[in-house]
């Protein structure tokens, strides 16, 4: 917990060396978030090309808005939310692509996994993976912040843009469902 923090604390005063126009901040501060803005873009697109797309995308509204930010500890989260409103923005526009993709990839994987043989972690995994994608978007998303991504309720709704009792409602309701997904 200490590194996280020391981590915020490094990333709170690049964001205000770049709100005072320090080129070298702003270099530094793209490096050190680079990487996980395309993780969090690739959660939701499933493809590296696109999440790369939109964190660069994503890059430019945040180079252009930092100045507006008014708590600089707030950064990544900040930061986040602006990849993942870009990317549920693309889904909504690539609706049909992505359900293409998804009718093609599970094909793939259906022939895939008659050809090797996993072992129990990976069919859990597999199989944990399978019931997440049968929850809502919404669902998924909250797992996927508070479950993987570490944010708390608070964080996440900030993200998200909804109260805090939206998204325990949903990660309670993801839960129950997941454990009716998994005892079937």
């Amino acid at each position: 917990m200490k590194t996280k923090n020391a981590h915020k604390v490094f990333d709170s005063l690049l964001v205000l060396q770049c709100q005072s126009g320090n080129k070298k901040a702003m270099t530094l501060l793209i490096k050190r978030w680079h990487a996980r803005l395309c993780k969090q873009a690739y959660w939701y697109t499933h493809d590296l090309e696109v999440s790369k797309d939109i964190a660069q995308d994503s890059w430019s509204k945040i180079l252009l808005k930092i100045d507006s930010l008014k708590d600089p500890n707030s950064f990544g989260s900040w930061a986040l939310t602006i990849v993942t409103r870009n990317a549920i923005s693309w889904l909504r526009k690539h609706k049909k692509e992505v359900e293409n993709l998804n009718i093609y990839h599970k094909e793939h994987h259906k022939t895939s996994t008659q050809d090797h043989n996993h072992d129990d972690k990976e069919k859990t995994l597999a199989l944990l993976k399978k019931a997440i994608k049968k929850l809502s978007i919404d669902q998924q998303m909250v797992l996927n912040l508070f479950y993987i991504e570490e944010y708390t309720v608070k964080q996440i709704s900030e993200i998200v843009n909804v109260s805090t009792g939206t998204i325990k409602s949903r990660l309670f309701t993801a839960r129950e469902k997941l454990k009716l997904i998994l005892k079937k």
